[in-house]
């Protein structure tokens, strides 16, 4: 049975992520901040029959992200796919940004994708694996007040290529989805401000069923980077 480990899982993207694996016959392992939301969850996904494992790791801490994955791990399961979702945003001008935003922006959008991958790529090793991280079509493109988000969008792309390049060897694949907008609580966050039309973006469903996509490749082949846009263009 495969088994598939989703951050962010407890809403948008990763929450559609957790029931599309799930009804596809994945067995789930779901990491987020919120305990209560993942307990909420996996009593929503009961009759779906698949196993599922939680856990509450805050990924803007760097020093629960290791052992929180050990736990996780620790209850039997070794996932097949690993899909970093978590992110955030931040919007205004690129050196008008404090400092400690600047640094809270690039731990949950990169160094927890590092972190992940490192805590759970050597479990993955003895049989193979793929891991999926979520990017932005900003990765290629400059923004006005976005820069933040640009920048580290562009260097999880530029780290999803290396790994993908290191870990062959060891069975591992790595790539990249790369979306336009997707309606989610991201542009409800206060750190983001923005006047994008929410009703012409990517449902977050159907970013769910790309990934589900992505994972049922065969193993001798990799999809290294898809792209998702809104047919309406790109915001």
């Amino acid at each position: 049975m495969p088994s598939v480990l989703i951050t962010g899982a407890s809403r948008g993207i990763g929450r559609s992520a957790a029931f599309a694996f799930a009804e596809a016959g994945w067995d789930l392992i779901l990491l987020s901040r919120s305990e209560a939301s993942l307990q909420s969850l996996a009593t929503e996904l009961a009759s779906t029959g698949q196993r599922i494992v939680y856990g509450a790791v805050d990924l803007t801490k760097p020093e629960e992200i290791a052992p929180g994955v050990a736990t996780l791990l620790s209850q039997g399961l070794t996932p097949s796919v690993l899909i970093n979702n978590a992110g955030a945003a931040w919007t205004g001008g690129l050196l008008e940004m404090p400092l400690d935003r600047w640094n809270w922006l690039m731990q949950l959008n990169l160094t927890s994708v590092f972190q992940m991958c490192a805590a759970v790529v050597p479990a993955m090793r003895p049989v193979g694996g793929l891991v999926i991280n979520i990017s932005s079509h900003a990765a290629r493109n400059a923004f006005p007040n976005w820069g933040a988000y640009c920048t580290v969008k562009a260097a999880l792309a530029s780290f999803t290529r290396c790994l993908a390049e290191e870990e062959r060897a060891h069975g591992i694949r790595a790539c990249t989805l790369t979306l336009g907008a997707v309606d989610t609580s991201l542009w409800d966050s206060p750190t983001v401000q923005s006047t994008f039309n929410r009703r012409a973006m990517l449902p977050a469903e159907h970013v769910a069923v790309t990934l589900l996509h992505l994972a049922q490749q065969p193993s001798t082949q990799i999809v290294e980077d898809l792209t998702l846009m809104p047919a309406t263009g790109a915001f």
